[in-house]
Protein backbone atom coordinates (compact mmCIF):
# COMPACT_ATOMS: atom_id res chain seq x y z
CA UNK A 1 0.00 0.00 0.00
CA UNK A 2 2.85 2.44 0.04
CA UNK A 3 6.55 2.90 0.51
CA UNK A 4 7.22 3.57 4.20
CA UNK A 5 9.97 6.12 3.56
CA UNK A 6 7.23 8.46 2.27
CA UNK A 7 6.26 9.17 5.89
CA UNK A 8 9.07 8.09 8.15
CA UNK A 9 12.68 7.20 8.70
CA UNK A 10 15.04 10.07 7.93
CA UNK A 11 18.22 9.04 9.72
CA UNK A 12 20.77 6.56 8.34
CA UNK A 13 21.97 4.09 10.97
CA UNK A 14 24.63 1.40 10.93
CA UNK A 15 25.50 -1.09 8.24
CA UNK A 16 22.67 -3.59 8.51
CA UNK A 17 19.77 -1.15 8.62
CA UNK A 18 18.55 1.81 6.63
CA UNK A 19 16.83 4.42 8.75
CA UNK A 20 15.05 4.75 12.07
CA UNK A 21 11.34 5.16 12.39
CA UNK A 22 10.78 8.80 13.29
CA UNK A 23 7.45 9.71 11.83
CA UNK A 24 5.98 13.17 11.59
CA UNK A 25 2.52 11.79 10.87
CA UNK A 26 0.50 8.88 12.20
CA UNK A 27 2.52 5.66 12.43
CA UNK A 28 -0.05 3.08 13.35
CA UNK A 29 -2.58 0.76 11.88
CA UNK A 30 -0.72 -1.79 9.84
CA UNK A 31 -1.61 -1.59 6.26
CA UNK A 32 -1.51 -2.12 2.62
CA UNK A 33 -3.89 -3.71 0.28
CA UNK A 34 -5.90 -6.72 1.29
CA UNK A 35 -7.67 -8.71 -1.38
CA UNK A 36 -11.41 -8.99 -1.57
CA UNK A 37 -11.62 -12.56 -0.31
CA UNK A 38 -13.59 -13.66 2.77
CA UNK A 39 -12.31 -12.66 6.20
CA UNK A 40 -10.91 -15.54 8.25
CA UNK A 41 -11.70 -16.16 11.89
CA UNK A 42 -8.84 -15.81 14.42
CA UNK A 43 -8.61 -19.62 14.71
CA UNK A 44 -8.35 -20.03 10.95
CA UNK A 45 -5.79 -17.24 10.81
CA UNK A 46 -3.62 -19.01 13.39
CA UNK A 47 -3.72 -22.21 11.39
CA UNK A 48 -3.21 -20.68 7.95
CA UNK A 49 -0.84 -17.83 8.70
CA UNK A 50 1.70 -19.35 11.11
CA UNK A 51 4.40 -21.75 9.95
CA UNK A 52 5.27 -24.90 11.86
CA UNK A 53 7.83 -24.27 14.58
CA UNK A 54 11.43 -24.27 13.36
CA UNK A 55 13.09 -24.25 16.78
CA UNK A 56 12.47 -27.28 18.96
CA UNK A 57 15.02 -26.08 21.52
CA UNK A 58 12.74 -23.38 22.91
CA UNK A 59 11.39 -24.24 26.34
CA UNK A 60 7.61 -24.39 26.88
CA UNK A 61 7.91 -21.22 28.97
CA UNK A 62 9.97 -19.27 26.41
CA UNK A 63 6.94 -17.10 25.67
CA UNK A 64 4.75 -15.71 28.42
CA UNK A 65 0.99 -16.26 28.10
CA UNK A 66 -1.06 -13.44 26.66
CA UNK A 67 -1.52 -10.76 29.30
CA UNK A 68 -3.82 -7.77 29.42
CA UNK A 69 -4.15 -6.40 25.92
CA UNK A 70 -3.45 -2.70 25.53
CA UNK A 71 -4.26 -0.32 22.72
CA UNK A 72 -1.32 1.99 21.94
CA UNK A 73 -2.31 5.62 21.38
CA UNK A 74 1.14 7.08 20.59
CA UNK A 75 4.39 5.85 19.09
CA UNK A 76 7.69 7.51 19.94
CA UNK A 77 10.77 6.94 17.78
CA UNK A 78 14.30 8.34 17.74
CA UNK A 79 17.51 7.82 15.72
CA UNK A 80 19.32 6.39 18.77
CA UNK A 81 18.45 4.59 22.00
CA UNK A 82 16.02 6.42 24.24
CA UNK A 83 17.59 7.15 27.64
CA UNK A 84 16.20 4.89 30.41
CA UNK A 85 15.34 7.92 32.51
CA UNK A 86 13.22 9.32 29.66
CA UNK A 87 11.35 6.04 29.32
CA UNK A 88 10.68 6.04 33.05
CA UNK A 89 9.37 9.61 32.94
CA UNK A 90 7.00 8.63 30.14
CA UNK A 91 5.69 5.74 32.25
CA UNK A 92 4.82 8.26 34.98
CA UNK A 93 2.90 10.66 32.73
CA UNK A 94 -0.69 11.06 33.87
CA UNK A 95 -3.01 8.67 32.06
CA UNK A 96 -0.27 6.36 30.76
CA UNK A 97 -1.13 2.74 31.55
CA UNK A 98 1.59 0.97 29.60
CA UNK A 99 4.83 1.55 27.71
CA UNK A 100 6.41 -1.04 25.41
CA UNK A 101 10.01 -0.40 24.33
CA UNK A 102 11.05 -1.66 20.88
CA UNK A 103 13.88 -1.42 18.35
CA UNK A 104 12.75 0.37 15.18
CA UNK A 105 14.37 0.80 11.77
CA UNK A 106 13.62 0.84 8.12
CA UNK A 107 15.23 -2.15 6.46
CA UNK A 108 15.23 -4.29 3.36
CA UNK A 109 12.96 -7.31 3.85
CA UNK A 110 12.61 -9.69 0.90
CA UNK A 111 13.76 -6.89 -1.38
CA UNK A 112 11.19 -4.39 -0.08
CA UNK A 113 12.02 -1.34 2.01
CA UNK A 114 9.74 -1.58 5.06
CA UNK A 115 9.51 -0.71 8.73
CA UNK A 116 11.06 -3.40 10.95
CA UNK A 117 10.66 -3.78 14.72
CA UNK A 118 12.73 -5.77 17.20
CA UNK A 119 10.53 -6.78 20.14
CA UNK A 120 10.15 -8.87 23.27
CA UNK A 121 7.59 -11.44 22.06
CA UNK A 122 6.24 -12.02 25.58
CA UNK A 123 5.25 -8.40 26.15
CA UNK A 124 4.88 -6.83 22.72
CA UNK A 125 2.10 -9.28 21.85
CA UNK A 126 -0.15 -7.44 24.31
CA UNK A 127 -0.05 -4.34 22.07
CA UNK A 128 -1.09 -6.09 18.85
CA UNK A 129 -4.49 -6.88 17.26
CA UNK A 130 -6.38 -9.69 18.97
CA UNK A 131 -5.84 -12.50 16.42
CA UNK A 132 -2.11 -11.76 16.35
CA UNK A 133 -1.85 -11.42 20.13
CA UNK A 134 -3.59 -14.73 20.79
CA UNK A 135 -1.24 -16.95 18.79
CA UNK A 136 1.39 -18.56 21.05
CA UNK A 137 2.90 -20.32 18.01
CA UNK A 138 3.43 -17.01 16.23
CA UNK A 139 5.37 -15.50 19.10
CA UNK A 140 7.37 -18.70 19.68
CA UNK A 141 8.48 -18.54 16.05
CA UNK A 142 9.61 -14.93 16.48
CA UNK A 143 11.47 -15.83 19.67
CA UNK A 144 13.10 -18.71 17.78
CA UNK A 145 14.59 -16.36 15.18
CA UNK A 146 11.85 -16.07 12.55
CA UNK A 147 10.48 -12.88 11.03
CA UNK A 148 6.74 -12.17 11.01
CA UNK A 149 5.53 -10.06 8.09
CA UNK A 150 2.23 -8.26 7.60
CA UNK A 151 -0.60 -10.17 5.99
CA UNK A 152 -0.57 -7.91 2.96
CA UNK A 153 3.18 -8.16 2.46
CA UNK A 154 2.74 -11.91 2.32
CA UNK A 155 -0.56 -12.11 0.47
CA UNK A 156 -0.11 -9.25 -2.00
CA UNK A 157 3.66 -8.86 -1.83
CA UNK A 158 4.16 -12.50 -2.77
CA UNK A 159 6.42 -13.41 0.19
CA UNK A 160 5.61 -17.03 1.00
CA UNK A 161 5.11 -18.40 4.49
CA UNK A 162 7.95 -20.64 5.65
CA UNK A 163 10.47 -19.43 3.05
CA UNK A 164 13.90 -18.00 3.77
CA UNK A 165 14.22 -14.30 2.93
CA UNK A 166 16.98 -11.67 3.22
CA UNK A 167 16.58 -9.10 6.01
CA UNK A 168 18.88 -6.16 6.75
CA UNK A 169 20.41 -3.22 4.91
CA UNK A 170 21.23 -2.71 1.25
CA UNK A 171 24.84 -3.83 1.73
CA UNK A 172 24.58 -6.46 4.48
CA UNK A 173 21.70 -8.85 5.04
CA UNK A 174 20.95 -12.03 6.96
CA UNK A 175 18.57 -14.81 5.97
CA UNK A 176 15.52 -15.34 8.18
CA UNK A 177 12.54 -17.64 7.86
CA UNK A 178 9.05 -16.18 7.41
CA UNK A 179 7.41 -17.62 10.52
CA UNK A 180 4.04 -15.89 10.26
CA UNK A 181 1.75 -13.53 8.45
CA UNK A 182 0.64 -11.13 11.16
CA UNK A 183 -0.29 -7.47 10.91
CA UNK A 184 0.83 -5.71 14.08
CA UNK A 185 -1.49 -2.71 13.86
CA UNK A 186 1.33 -0.25 13.18
CA UNK A 187 1.34 1.56 9.86
CA UNK A 188 4.72 1.53 8.14
CA UNK A 189 5.71 -1.59 10.07
CA UNK A 190 5.54 -4.72 7.93
CA UNK A 191 8.04 -6.95 9.72
CA UNK A 192 8.78 -7.95 13.32
CA UNK A 193 11.67 -9.91 14.80
CA UNK A 194 12.96 -10.54 18.33
CA UNK A 195 15.36 -8.24 20.17
CA UNK A 196 18.06 -10.91 19.75
CA UNK A 197 17.57 -11.02 15.98
CA UNK A 198 17.58 -7.21 15.90
CA UNK A 199 20.94 -7.11 17.66
CA UNK A 200 22.40 -9.56 15.17
CA UNK A 201 21.33 -7.23 12.35
CA UNK A 202 22.95 -4.23 14.00
CA UNK A 203 19.69 -2.41 14.72
CA UNK A 204 19.65 0.39 17.29
CA UNK A 205 18.43 -0.80 20.67
CA UNK A 206 15.38 0.62 22.45
CA UNK A 207 15.01 3.62 20.14
CA UNK A 208 11.21 3.52 20.05
CA UNK A 209 8.24 2.84 22.29
CA UNK A 210 4.49 2.38 22.17
CA UNK A 211 2.52 4.34 24.75
CA UNK A 212 -0.91 3.19 25.93
CA UNK A 213 -3.09 5.87 27.52
CA UNK A 214 -6.64 4.92 26.50
CA UNK A 215 -8.40 7.73 28.36
CA UNK A 216 -6.03 10.50 27.30
CA UNK A 217 -6.58 12.82 24.35
CA UNK A 218 -3.83 11.97 21.90
CA UNK A 219 -2.93 15.55 20.98
CA UNK A 220 -2.59 16.52 24.63
CA UNK A 221 -0.58 13.40 25.42
CA UNK A 222 1.82 14.06 22.54
CA UNK A 223 2.32 17.62 23.74
CA UNK A 224 3.25 16.32 27.21
CA UNK A 225 5.59 13.66 25.82
CA UNK A 226 7.45 16.15 23.63
CA UNK A 227 8.52 18.01 26.76
CA UNK A 228 10.30 14.87 27.93
CA UNK A 229 11.81 13.50 24.74
CA UNK A 230 15.27 14.06 23.24
CA UNK A 231 15.43 16.68 20.50
CA UNK A 232 15.44 14.24 17.56
CA UNK A 233 12.68 11.99 18.92
CA UNK A 234 9.19 12.17 17.44
CA UNK A 235 5.84 11.33 19.01
CA UNK A 236 2.91 10.57 16.72
CA UNK A 237 -0.66 9.41 17.14
CA UNK A 238 -1.41 5.75 16.60
CA UNK A 239 -4.64 4.67 14.91
CA UNK A 240 -6.47 8.00 14.94
CA UNK A 241 -10.25 7.77 14.85
CA UNK A 242 -12.01 8.08 11.50
CA UNK A 243 -14.58 10.87 11.20
CA UNK A 244 -18.12 9.53 10.65
CA UNK A 245 -20.38 12.64 10.44
CA UNK A 246 -23.95 12.80 9.24
CA UNK A 247 -23.95 13.34 5.48
CA UNK A 248 -26.21 16.39 5.68
CA UNK A 249 -23.56 18.22 7.71
CA UNK A 250 -20.86 17.91 5.08
CA UNK A 251 -19.54 21.32 3.94
CA UNK A 252 -19.81 22.03 0.23
CA UNK A 253 -17.28 24.76 -0.57
CA UNK A 254 -14.20 26.76 0.45
CA UNK A 255 -11.73 23.97 -0.16
CA UNK A 256 -13.45 21.55 2.20
CA UNK A 257 -14.56 19.25 -0.61
CA UNK A 258 -13.32 18.76 -4.16
CA UNK A 259 -14.59 20.91 -6.98
CA UNK A 260 -16.35 19.31 -9.96
CA UNK A 261 -13.24 19.95 -12.03
CA UNK A 262 -11.01 18.22 -9.48
CA UNK A 263 -13.34 15.22 -9.42
CA UNK A 264 -13.15 14.88 -13.19
CA UNK A 265 -9.37 15.28 -13.15
CA UNK A 266 -9.00 12.51 -10.56
CA UNK A 267 -11.24 10.14 -12.52
CA UNK A 268 -9.48 10.85 -15.82
CA UNK A 269 -6.06 10.34 -14.22
CA UNK A 270 -7.11 7.02 -12.70
CA UNK A 271 -8.37 5.85 -16.10
CA UNK A 272 -4.91 6.42 -17.59
CA UNK A 273 -3.56 3.70 -15.28
CA UNK A 274 -5.96 0.99 -16.52
CA UNK A 275 -4.10 -2.19 -17.39
CA UNK A 276 -1.05 -1.46 -15.26
CA UNK A 277 -0.07 -4.44 -13.02
CA UNK A 278 -0.82 -4.56 -9.32
CA UNK A 279 2.53 -4.10 -7.55
CA UNK A 280 2.66 -4.08 -3.75
CA UNK A 281 4.22 -0.74 -2.76
CA UNK A 282 3.82 0.61 -6.30
CA UNK A 283 2.90 4.27 -6.70
CA UNK A 284 4.35 5.25 -10.08
CA UNK A 285 5.62 3.91 -13.38
CA UNK A 286 9.03 3.52 -11.74
CA UNK A 287 7.78 0.51 -9.73
CA UNK A 288 6.14 -1.03 -12.79
CA UNK A 289 2.63 -0.75 -11.39
CA UNK A 290 0.41 0.34 -8.52
CA UNK A 291 -1.21 -0.97 -5.39
CA UNK A 292 -4.60 0.33 -4.27
CA UNK A 293 -3.48 3.33 -2.24
CA UNK A 294 -0.62 4.09 -4.60
CA UNK A 295 -3.20 4.38 -7.38
CA UNK A 296 -5.31 6.76 -5.28
CA UNK A 297 -2.30 8.90 -4.43
CA UNK A 298 -1.33 9.11 -8.10
CA UNK A 299 -4.82 10.05 -9.33
CA UNK A 300 -5.55 12.66 -6.67
CA UNK A 301 -2.11 14.25 -7.10
CA UNK A 302 -3.03 15.03 -10.71
CA UNK A 303 -5.80 17.25 -9.30
CA UNK A 304 -3.43 18.96 -6.86
CA UNK A 305 -4.66 16.96 -3.84
CA UNK A 306 -2.01 15.45 -1.60
CA UNK A 307 -3.08 12.17 -0.03
CA UNK A 308 -1.19 10.17 2.59
CA UNK A 309 0.28 6.90 1.31
CA UNK A 310 -1.53 4.04 3.07
CA UNK A 311 -5.20 3.10 2.79
CA UNK A 312 -5.73 3.33 6.55
CA UNK A 313 -4.55 6.95 6.47
CA UNK A 314 -6.32 7.81 3.23
CA UNK A 315 -9.55 6.83 4.99
CA UNK A 316 -8.95 9.87 7.22
CA UNK A 317 -8.55 12.26 4.28
CA UNK A 318 -12.15 13.43 4.59
CA UNK A 319 -15.49 12.28 5.98
CA UNK A 320 -16.56 8.65 5.95
CA UNK A 321 -20.16 8.36 4.76
CA UNK A 322 -22.42 5.40 3.93
CA UNK A 323 -21.86 3.80 0.55
CA UNK A 324 -25.47 4.66 -0.29
CA UNK A 325 -24.44 8.35 -0.22
CA UNK A 326 -21.31 7.89 -2.35
CA UNK A 327 -20.71 10.11 -5.37
CA UNK A 328 -18.18 9.85 -8.22
CA UNK A 329 -14.76 10.89 -6.96
CA UNK A 330 -15.29 9.47 -3.47
CA UNK A 331 -13.01 6.69 -2.27
CA UNK A 332 -14.45 3.37 -1.07
CA UNK A 333 -12.78 1.58 1.86
CA UNK A 334 -12.66 -2.02 3.13
CA UNK A 335 -11.30 -3.87 6.16
CA UNK A 336 -10.11 -7.19 4.66
CA UNK A 337 -7.08 -8.12 6.79
CA UNK A 338 -7.93 -11.25 8.85
CA UNK A 339 -4.98 -10.68 11.20
CA UNK A 340 -6.10 -7.12 12.10
CA UNK A 341 -9.91 -6.93 12.01
CA UNK A 342 -11.25 -3.43 11.48
CA UNK A 343 -8.07 -2.10 9.93
CA UNK A 344 -8.68 -0.32 6.61
CA UNK A 345 -6.62 -2.38 4.19
CA UNK A 346 -8.12 -1.70 0.75
CA UNK A 347 -9.32 1.39 -1.10
CA UNK A 348 -10.76 2.21 -4.54
CA UNK A 349 -12.16 5.14 -6.54
CA UNK A 350 -15.93 5.29 -6.95
CA UNK A 351 -17.09 6.06 -10.51
CA UNK A 352 -20.84 5.98 -9.93
CA UNK A 353 -23.55 3.51 -11.01
CA UNK A 354 -22.08 0.73 -8.88
CA UNK A 355 -18.66 0.85 -10.60
CA UNK A 356 -15.21 1.52 -9.14
CA UNK A 357 -11.67 1.80 -10.45
CA UNK A 358 -9.17 -0.21 -8.40
CA UNK A 359 -5.87 -2.04 -8.16
CA UNK A 360 -7.35 -5.18 -6.57
CA UNK A 361 -4.51 -7.51 -5.53
CA UNK A 362 -1.43 -9.42 -6.66
CA UNK A 363 -1.90 -11.12 -10.02
CA UNK A 364 -4.37 -8.53 -11.32
CA UNK A 365 -4.16 -5.20 -13.13
CA UNK A 366 -5.72 -1.79 -12.52
CA UNK A 367 -9.30 -2.25 -13.69
CA UNK A 368 -12.93 -1.17 -13.46
CA UNK A 369 -14.96 -3.45 -11.19
CA UNK A 370 -18.46 -3.80 -9.85
CA UNK A 371 -18.59 -2.48 -6.28
CA UNK A 372 -18.80 -5.24 -3.67
CA UNK A 373 -19.89 -4.54 -0.09
CA UNK A 374 -18.37 -7.45 1.83
CA UNK A 375 -16.13 -5.96 4.55
CA UNK A 376 -16.84 -2.45 3.21
CA UNK A 377 -16.64 0.36 5.76
CA UNK A 378 -18.16 3.15 3.65
CA UNK A 379 -17.05 5.92 1.32
CA UNK A 380 -14.62 8.80 1.93
CA UNK A 381 -15.69 12.28 0.78
CA UNK A 382 -12.24 13.84 0.35
CA UNK A 383 -11.46 17.11 2.11
CA UNK A 384 -8.33 18.49 0.35
CA UNK A 385 -7.21 20.45 3.40
CA UNK A 386 -7.64 17.52 5.75
CA UNK A 387 -5.91 15.21 3.29
CA UNK A 388 -2.86 17.48 3.25
CA UNK A 389 -2.78 17.58 7.07
CA UNK A 390 -2.93 13.80 7.32
CA UNK A 391 -0.23 13.44 4.65
CA UNK A 392 2.05 15.58 6.82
Amino acid sequence: MRRPDRRVLPTIIGVSVLTTLAANTAVLVAHRQGGDGPQATPQTAHQRFVAASSNGQLSPTAIAPLGKRRSPQVMVAAPASLPPEVIEKVRRVKGVQGVEVVDAVQAMVAGKRVGLLGVDPSTFRNYTPKPTAQSDALWRNIAGGDVAISFTMGNDGGVQLGTQIPVGGKQKQSTLRVGAYATMGIADVDAVISHASARSLGMPSANAMLVSAPKAKATKLIKELRKLLPKQARAVEVSPKIDYPQARKLPDANGQVMTAQQVQTVIRAAHTRLGWPYVWGGESEAEGGYDCSGLMQYAFARAGIRLPRVAADQARAGWVIPYSKAQPGDMLIWANDPTAPGYISHIALYLGDGKMLAAPRRGTVVQIQNVYTRNMRGAVRVNPRQAARVAG
